[in-house]
């Protein structure tokens, strides 16, 4: 009997949290699946996408925190 893999496995495969027999049978199915093949490279794409990103807080919401700081005496800190 064939495993139907998730894209739950999937995610665990590509995190390394699967079990060296697990790897193996997931390994086999990409080889033999091509839309299984297709949703693990969408997802590594998606990985790589989302580490790319650099997230910065607006200059008004800095101020903000600033302003806040200076009025409750925390500027120092």
């Amino acid at each position: 009997m064939t495993k139907l893999f998730t894209p739950n496995d999937l995610m665990r495969y590509i995190y390394q949290e699967m079990t060296e027999d697990e790897q193996d049978l997931l390994v086999q199915a990409l080889h033999n699946d091509e839309s299984l093949m297709e949703e693990y490279v969408e997802m590594l794409s998606t990985l790589e996408q989302l580490n790319q990103i650099k997230l910065q807080p607006s200059e008004k919401v800095v101020n903000a925190i600033k302003s806040r700081a200076q009025s409750t005496g925390l500027e120092r800190v």
